[in-house]
């Protein structure tokens, strides 16, 4: 009997023992691809050696001292490494210890800039409907997955949430993308005149909507008019890179695809590479200016923030990332699984959109491709497929709920970064017997 309360109680799950690369192995020593990266965080895949060995070095060395009394060599480098990557007015980092947590930053360090500028009435967050940011009751309550907010909903902050950017069920078709873009980015506007702007903290987006939508990409366009939006009204811009960004999508920040850039984004997953539990909030020049002009301090410290081990975890991903040209793999490999999924599940009868960017794909399931009519909301499609894909040899990151929180059901693919065509391959193969095998075995 085991003793720990898992996530599904009622489930029996095998013991992972090993992981190499894109594959992850059982105590029985079955293999698994993982074509996810498990739930998108093993960016570099599994047991990469230059970061196993950075980890060993920091602990034989120093492997936490609290934030209140030092600094790190570990922790500066891997704000310096960030900052140095990021636009020149995304100058400080506060290093976490995973996404939630680095919301949960953001939102504090957002309340208290406008606080210590003169302005404490500001109260309000405005997000997205079919986003998600986190389970924490803060990153819950700026979310948009009612799945997951459902059973929090009388305890969850007071915040507002706005159409998002959903080509597949959203544009109309008398719409130009040009127009569609517009519309879905000036809801922002509406909202904002609602509220009153001077009352608006921030609003925060995934720049690519991940779990609970299943990878929306957005149209040209239309980060471009919320940046214009959030300018024209003092509104801070917070972008959540947990799951899209530290290089998932081919350039390191998703946001800079997008022709814009934020007064913070958050990131984590793939920053650690699983190999420690990190994240980061990096924040413009302003706002660290008026904290240090200020009260000096950053309000809600955690206990592990600035983990010296967890840093030097991340740095040296971010160093195999640079020393590999893993971007540049990302960005070949993408097309290449692009192509293969279009080319395989292109014309299959009941995957009604792909949709994705570099390694960071999702597809989207329907019973009618011609009406969009979504699989039966209680056929469990979702799960069904996840648990006949593994037993296939595959991990892939379902989810139900796609189009309004009920209806609907897609998958997440997002294999690790050094991932090659035939391993892309063998993904493709199996996913394609899964899903029919998957369909049989609901209808």
């Amino acid at each position: 009997m085991t003793r720990v309360f898992h996530r599904s109680v009622k489930q029996t799950l095998p013991v992972a023992v090993r992981g190499e690369g894109c594959y992850l192995y059982d105590n029985n020593g079955k293999a698994y691809i993982d074509a996810v990266s498990s739930v998108v965080v093993a960016s570099l895949g599994h047991g990469h050696p230059a970061v196993v060995e950075a980890v060993k070095k920091q602990v034989d060395n120093l492997e936490f001292a609290h934030t209140s009394f030092f600094t790190t060599e570990a922790l500066e480098n891997l704000a310096s490494k960030l900052n140095d990557l990021a636009p020149d007015s995304l100058g400080y980092t506060c290093v976490v210890s995973g996404g939630s947590e680095a919301i949960e930053a953001a939102l504090k360090l957002s309340r208290q800039y406008f606080v210590e500028i003169g302005e404490p009435q500001r109260k309000y967050y405005i997000s997205r409907d079919q986003s998600y940011h986190g389970y924490t009751l803060g990153a819950l309550s700026i979310g948009g997955h009612e799945p997951r907010r459902r059973v929090f909903q009388p305890i969850l902050l007071n915040t507002h949430h706005i159409e998002t950017c959903y080509p597949y069920r959203g544009k109309e078709p008398e719409e130009s993308v040009e127009e569609y873009s517009l519309r879905v980015a000036n809801e922002l506007e509406k909202k904002l005149l609602e509220l009153g702007p001077e009352n608006v903290i921030a609003f925060f987006a995934e720049t690519i909507v991940g779990a609970t939508a299943g990878v929306l990409v957005p149209t040209p366009g239309y980060f471009e008019r919320i940046r214009e939006i959030c300018n024209e009204h003092g509104v801070l811009l917070i972008v959540d890179e947990i799951m899209c960004g530290s290089g998932r999508t081919g350039e390191f920040f998703t946001f800079t695809q997008e022709n814009v850039v934020p007064d913070m984004v958050a990131l984590s997953k793939g920053l650690g590479s699983g190999h420690q539990p990190v994240g980061a909030v990096i924040c413009s020049d302003k706002i660290y200016e008026t904290a240090r002009r200020g009260s000096g301090i950053l309000h809600g410290g955690h206990t592990f923030m600035g983990h010296a081990t967890a840093s030097a975890a991340a740095c040296a991903v971010l160093d195999t990332i640079e020393n590999e040209n893993l971007l540049d793999n990302v960005r070949v490999q993408g097309d290449n699984f692009r192509n293969m999924l279009n080319n395989r599940f292109g014309e299959h009868p009941n995957v009604g959109d792909i949709r994705g960017r570099g390694l960071f794909w999702g597809l989207e399931f329907v019973v009618d491709k011609e009406t969009k009519a979504p699989i039966d909301k209680n056929s469990n499609f979702h799960n069904v497929l996840k648990g006949v894909a593994q037993n296939n040899g595959l991990l892939i990151y379902p989810g139900n709920g796609t189009i309004d929180g009920t209806e609907g059901h897609h998958i997440v693919l997002a294999p690790p970064f050094i991932v090659d065509e035939a391993i892309l391959r063998d993904i493709v193969d199996i996913l394609e017997a899964s899903i029919n095998e998957s369909v049989k075995e609901i209808y």
